[in-house]
């Protein structure tokens, strides 16, 4: 039964532009569900999936990654895997995409005892955009695919190039511990050994600048690791860093500020592209020096990180998730139809209100959705949008506030169940049981399909009376709740009496709209009937 819980405990999330990884504790198992263009969920087709779906990988996983259209995956004895998109190379080898995980071309070292030449085993793995990162088991790092490598020639230029083998980054023997990647930059945080006697992790950035997202004072591309002095113990400062995510053009570090080895506070620090808000400094503006994101409220233990395209997401031990960027921080693409509130990016950080995510561990954010696994790797929440299946509750609608993730997935726990009654009441008790299961499973997705059908009947009616969106937490009344009886006239006064200016302009542009187009279709009805009357007592037709 230990075993089995632990197959149900997810240890790690990966965001992609429109699908999510997860990790299993147990049998280190690897699920996948979104978007299936270019076969980035790994299951062998490019069909969508609308829940968590597991990859047959054949190994024990200890650790994931995924790119914008691309995946990755750490087995237990160091080898790497990669699936999905691979036009640059990102999948570690040469060659077109691929929908089934294959092994990645690692380089060989010789060994030091029979020098005789050994794989390299890798100790951790990261992705962004069309670019692949993994750290070895000596604390090297090493990147593929679209990425930030200096020319060899007599001036080192800056060049983004599409490298389909594994290639080390030069750290001069000091040992990397975290990394993350935007499109076209890279974040390390490395241990600086002898240099750095307090263990602090030196922050250091490369690749494109154009938006300042190397957080170094200006737009110069660097083509090499160039240290970010803002979290530079070594020189002064204060603040040493202790996570990093990357979005598309900008950047997010998570520091703590300590005195005497006691941590006194930890703040999140951001810099790069700003347009829409995803710095969360409450401007559009660019910055191209870390600045605290002062929205946050004070003394947070900020546990976890993590950037979409266009907004930012961060987790406190707590249990409290803030975002902030586009459209409301969910990261919304402009063309999306927003339909909660007024819309419009959140230039500063927005509490996301649902329920309490307690023992969280990890938040994971794609371009347009986020993840948040909590309950000690139990429970997982998603919200934004919902577009083929990328939030995994088995439907293919957007949602503004956390909504279950069906985790673990309906059919694994149907199986479970029927491998447990072959045990107990022997095989032939056990198909009996399998068929009722079957039929029960049929039964729940009729009824949950009816339930979204009538859902969604629900909500366009509450928009339709009173002018927005359904929400269910708040918008059913008490009385119905309590007597099953509704009072619609009482409940549209109270929803005018709520309302400021401008609502009830838009009210008044809605409900005048609607009733021009409900007086056009009566005219036009009068008009047939009267055309009908003339053609009926026309001589003609009465001869």
């Amino acid at each position: 039964m230990a075993a089995n819980n632990l197959n149900r405990k997810a240890v790690a999330l990966a965001a992609g532009e429109a699908h999510t990884l997860l990790l299993t504790a147990g049998d280190g198992d690897v699920y996948s569900w979104g978007r299936g263009t270019f076969g980035r969920l790994g299951n062998g087709s490019e069909v969508d999936h609308h829940f968590p779906l597991k990859i047959e990988l054949g190994k024990k996983i200890v650790g994931l990654a995924a790119g914008a259209y691309h995946s990755l995956a750490l087995s237990d004895d160091g080898s790497l895997w990669s699936w999905g998109y691979n036009s640059y190379g990102q999948l570690g080898f040469d060659g077109g995409s691929s929908s089934v995980p294959s092994l990645v071309k690692v380089p060989v070292t010789n060994g030091s005892a029979t020098n005789n030449e050994t794989t390299l085993k890798m100790s951790s793995v990261k992705a962004g955009g069309m670019m692949s990162l993994a750290i070895d088991e000596h604390g090297s790092l090493w990147m593929w695919g679209n990425c930030p490598v200096p020319e060899i020639s007599s001036e080192v230029e800056f060049t983004l190039a599409p490298i389909p083998t594994p290639t080390p980054v030069n750290f001069h023997g000091h040992t990397v511990v975290k990394v993350a990647c935007g499109s076209e930059h890279i974040v390390a945080l490395v241990n600086a050994g002898a240099i750095r006697e307090n263990g602090d992790l030196v922050c250091y950035t490369w690749g494109n600048n154009d938006h300042g997202q190397l957080g170094v004072g200006d737009t110069d591309t660097r083509p090499n690791p160039e240290i970010v002095q803002k979290f530079n113990t070594g020189a002064g400062s204060p603040w040493a860093a202790y996570e990093v995510a990357c979005g598309a053009f900008h950047t997010c570090v998570l520091a703590y500020k300590k005195t005497d080895n006691v941590v006194l506070e930890n703040a999140c620090w951001t810099f790069g592209r700003g347009n829409n808000g995803q710095l969360g400094q409450g401007t559009s503006k660019n910055s191209l020096y870390p600045q605290m994101v002062d929205g946050l409220p004070k003394n947070l233990n900020l546990v976890s990180v993590d950037c979409g395209l266009f907004h930012t997401s961060v987790v406190s031990s707590s249990g409290s998730v803030w975002s902030w960027g586009m459209e409301n921080g969910l990261g919304l693409c402009p063309e999306a139809t927003f339909t909660e509130g007024d819309g419009g990016d959140a230039l500063s950080p927005r509490l996301i209100n649902g329920p309490k995510f307690s023992d969280p561990v990890q938040v994971a954010c794609g371009a347009a959705h986020t993840v948040i696994l909590a309950d000690n790797g139990y429970k997982l929440w998603s919200w934004g949008r919902g577009k083929s299946g990328v939030l995994g509750t088995g439907q293919e609608v957007d949602f503004f506030k956390p909504t279950p993730v069906l985790w673990p997935p309906p059919n694994e726990d149907g199986q479970e169940t029927v491998t447990k009654s072959v045990l107990e009441k022997g095989s032939e008790e056990s198909t009996e049981i399998e068929k009722r299961l079957a039929v029960m499973m049929e039964e729940m997705n009729l009824l949950q399909s009816k339930f979204y059908i009538m859902e969604r009947y629900a909500s366009i009616l509450h928009g339709s009376i009173f002018g927005k969106p359904f929400e269910e937490d708040k918008d059913i009344p008490l009385s119905l709740r309590t007597s099953g009886t509704f009072d619609i006239n009482k409940e549209w006064e109270n929803m005018l009496e709520s309302c400021d200016r401008s609502k009830l302009i838009r009210l008044q542009m809605f409900y005048r709209n609607m009733l021009a187009g409900v007086d056009d279709k009566m005219m036009n009805l009068r008009i047939k009937e009267m055309l009908k009357e003339y053609l009926e007592s026309s001589p003609r037709n009465n001869r």
